[in-house]
């Protein structure tokens, strides 16, 4: 037992001397090791140098034309350039200026910048600047680009003058998609913004717009060149924001943006609006049994009438939502029947077919009130909208026929609301029906939630033919009430303006 002791004593010191004698080599060995940096660019070494500020240094030193290009005052490497320390007993290192080299020759340098991301619904769109308050500009550029004068900013400084009889205030304005703001190295092989105006440019043309525009001649007017480029009046007032109304005295010569806007951006603001609406007046009929059928007079001119109408809705880059919520309603003014006397009297079968006149002011209004006009017949954008938008009396409410005449055509595939078929159910015109009323006149009723009659159904003014709805391609509850000379879309068929009728 006493020899097994010295043993194992003999052995712990002899370990413990062979662990001490490796330990003085090991700190022997780093200290006589170098430290040397391995530079990596996408993952594969391409040198090895003494000093990594050296490096970063000379980077920022050679590249002036970038400095000069950018308004900066340093250059940074690559994004995907790596550099790593180690110990190591190589005595060489790589030249610093070939490692530069090769780093010039494979990737592109950096500046510091931010990133800004807008996520939306079908795509990320991504914004490279230099500083952040060029964006913040230009965004607010955009935002006024759909807003008169002065409003955004009574609306961020609280200062929206109260309605008082009648007016608007905005309630609240926001994005539709996710913004999102990240401090970052940027490649300068990509875009950076650093202008405001490029920037604004791109937010409401959308990347490499085909931009148009107009010389100013005598007698030109706002609305006659909108017309002439197929724009709204509202259209040509957005993309030239140093025009701030329809009316203003066109300079001759000067030049004006005519081109389509393509927002990369959807601004939304909610209104509280309290307007002076027309009421339409009725039509009231008087028989005469002594005058044939073609006969129509009218006896007592009709007067509109007014209501005051307080509504919400949604305007999108400057284009107000379909449906409209209407809060309240006040008769200021009674509307004044149009008394027509219409003969009854039968012609002889010799006569041949008689038809009731076309004479304006006797038609019927297509909805029951309070109702507010959301769009007119207008372009916007290129496209012209052939009717107007009437919103306002609720999902389910009466859709009345103008006028006399005979249904010939009914649309009933669409479900009431939230169908599945999308945009394009019904031709985008969704549940719908035409009728003709006669002298080659005929009216679409259309984005019905439901119809209630039948090809070849002889219909009378102020009969209920639908209720209204959304259906089709619609972003609310309304009636898209338009009238065509000719069978609607028909070779030769042309809509007028339906409160020409009026």
């Amino acid at each position: 037992m006493h020899k097994k002791n010295i043993v194992i004593t003999i052995l712990i010191t002899a370990i413990s001397a062979t662990v001490l004698l490796l330990s003085n080599m090991t700190d022997q060995l780093f200290i006589n090791a170098n430290e040397k940096y391995q530079v990596y660019l996408h993952g594969e070494m391409i040198g090895m140098i003494d000093n990594e500020e050296e490096l970063y240094n000379l980077i920022d030193a050679s590249q002036t034309s970038i400095k000069e290009e950018y308004h900066v005052k340093n250059v940074y490497p690559p994004t995907d350039l790596k550099i790593v320390a180690i110990n190591t007993y190589q005595n060489t290192s790589d030249n610093i200026n070939d490692v530069y080299n090769t780093i010039e020759e494979v990737d592109d340098f950096t500046v510091k910048g931010y990133v800004i991301t807008i996520k939306g619904e079908d795509e990320n769109i991504t914004i490279n600047v230099l500083d952040k308050e060029i964006f913040n500009e230009a965004l607010i550029n955009f935002v006024n680009s759909f807003l008169d004068e002065g409003v955004y900013e009574d609306y961020i400084n609280n200062t929206q003058e109260e309605i008082v009889d009648t007016g608007s205030i905005i309630e609240n304005m926001y994005f539709e998609e996710t913004i999102t703001i990240k401090e970052a190295y940027i490649s300068v092989n990509e875009k950076i913004y650093t202008d405001v105006n490029e920037l604004t440019q791109y937010l409401l043309f959308g990347s490499d717009p085909d931009m148009e525009y107009y010389t100013v001649e005598l007698g030109d007017t706002i609305e006659s060149i909108a017309n002439e480029y197929e724009l709204g009046t509202s259209d040509l007032l957005t993309i030239n924001p140093e025009l701030k109304s329809e009316d203003v005295i066109l300079r001759v010569g000067s030049k004006l943006n005519v081109s389509y806007i393509n927002p990369i951006l959807n601004f939304v603001y909610d209104l509280h609006r309290v307007s002076v609406q027309e009421i339409a007046y009725d039509i009231v009929e008087e028989k005469d049994d002594s005058e044939y059928t073609s006969y129509e007079e009218v006896k007592t001119a009709g007067q509109n009438g007014e209501e005051l109408v307080t509504e919400r809705f949604t305007v999108t880059n400057g284009v107000q939502a379909q449906g409209s919520e209407i809060i309240s309603s006040e008769t200021i003014k009674e509307p004044v029947d149009q008394v027509v006397v219409v003969g009854t009297k039968r012609p002889s079968s010799g006569h041949g077919p008689i038809y009731p006149p076309i004479s304006t002011g006797t038609w019927g209004w297509p909805t029951a009130r309070p109702y507010v006009i959301t769009s007119y017949f207008t372009y916007r954008w290129g496209s012209h909208h052939d009717g107007l938008d009437i919103s306002g009396t609720g999902h389910g409410s009466p859709i009345y026929a103008i006028g006399s005449g005979t249904v010939v055509y009914v649309y009933n595939g669409c479900p009431a609301r939230g169908s599945g078929l999308g945009d394009t159910c019904g031709g985008s015109l969704g549940n719908h029906v035409i009728v003709d009323h006669g002298n080659n006149m005929y009216v679409i009723y259309a984005h019905n939630a439901s119809n209630t009659v039948s090809v070849g159904q002889s219909v009378s003014r102020g009969q209920v033919i639908g209720y209204m709805g959304s259906s089709g391609r619609a972003t609310g509850t309304h009636l898209h009430y338009s009238v065509s000379y000719g069978y609607p879309y028909a070779s030769g068929s042309y809509f007028i303006d339906p409160m020409s009728l009026y």
